[in-house]
């Protein structure tokens, strides 16, 4: 099995709390598109078996227009050999998705979203300061529904400062009724100088609390074993059948190959990333230069890794192995 992960770096705003690599400037977005396109071809060599998921994430991959999404999935149809029934996700943004869009998605051969919602409560989600509110997050997963796309994901966030079991309950329930069946849920880390860690030394944002998260994952994992899904990774549960095959092959240690800025790439032996710099990125692309490091794993490196990956879902690890 093997896997293409495409990183779009651009959003419209920096949430809060994200210490991901992209730009809020799209002023050049032309060129950096045109250098995924030339970074796709460079690599297509590095890929020798049917890819059998793809992955668009970011950053926001559903702020492409039609042009772009269409370069993008006509270099990869001209490079790379796709098999049969492969998982194709977009991730998006829930001010992003219209019918219209939904259509292109579905033109294009995506056939799985990843929702990026976070909370249905409209003050935490200013707290994060997320573009979209909840009305428009609910409003999304219908519409995508509607447009016929069944395999959906959406994230959210909990042990946020000034919610209450009360708040995250209603976040469960929420996500029930709209019949969604895939979660990813996540716990609210500080990372080093994000806004939410200014905010926080500030006063302006309580501290998180260690203990809220702690009860707050532990209602989810309970709530989501109670009504059918599968608890298969430690952040992510899925009812039968709805299972990431992506995100599950890295768990997994299977081959994948990263494009765009910051994107990791592993074929079992080495291990890749690219710059994490757009513009550098795109420079050297347009000489024909991979703007990447690469290492290669040692025993105790593959080893610990198999650990750490291994760990994290309920197959766990091979004592043999």
């Amino acid at each position: 099995m093997s896997g293409l992960y495409l990183h779009i770096p651009f959003c419209k705003q920096k949430c809060h709390y994200c210490d991901f690599h992209f730009s809020v400037s799209l002023r050049n977005k032309p060129e950096l598109i045109q250098a995924i396109l030339t970074d796709l071809e460079l690599r297509k060599g590095e890929i020798r078996e049917p890819l059998e998921t793809i992955y668009l994430g970011g950053g926001t991959p559903s702020l492409l227009d039609e042009k772009e999404l269409t370069a993008i999935f006509d270099q990869i149809h001209k490079q790379y050999t796709i098999a049969n029934n492969p998982e194709v996700t977009l991730e998006a943004n829930p001010d992003d998705v219209s019918a219209e869009k939904l259509r292109l998605f579905k033109k294009l051969g995506i056939n799985r979203l990843s929702i990026g919602i976070q909370s249905f409560h409209d003050d935490e989600l200013q707290l994060m300061n997320r573009v979209h509110t909840a009305s428009e997050a609910k409003k999304c997963v219908l519409q995508a529904t509607e447009a016929g796309f069944e395999n959906l994901t959406i994230d959210l966030i909990y042990g946020i400062p000034n919610s209450n079991a009360q708040k995250w309950q209603y976040n469960l329930d929420t996500f029930l009724e709209l019949k969604i069946p895939h979660l990813s849920a996540y716990a609210l880390t500080v990372e080093k100088k994000t806004a939410l860690e200014h905010l926080i030394k500030k006063g302006k944002i309580r501290p998180v609390e260690e203990q809220l998260a702690q009860n707050q994952f532990v209602e989810l994992r309970k709530f989501m074993l109670q009504n059918g899904f599968e608890h298969y990774e430690l952040s992510n549960y899925a009812r039968p059948g709805f299972y990431s095959r992506h995100n599950t092959s890295y768990w997994q240690n299977k081959p994948y190959l990263g494009i765009g800025p910051s994107a990791h790439s592993y074929n079992g032996k080495s291990r890749s990333w690219n710059v994490a710099n757009n513009s550098r990125y795109s420079k050297l692309l347009k000489d024909n230069v991979l703007p990447l490091e690469r290492e290669i794993l040692t025993i105790p490196n593959r080893y610990n890794e198999y650990l750490m990956t291994g760990l994290r879902t309920q197959w766990g690890i091979d004592r043999q192995k």
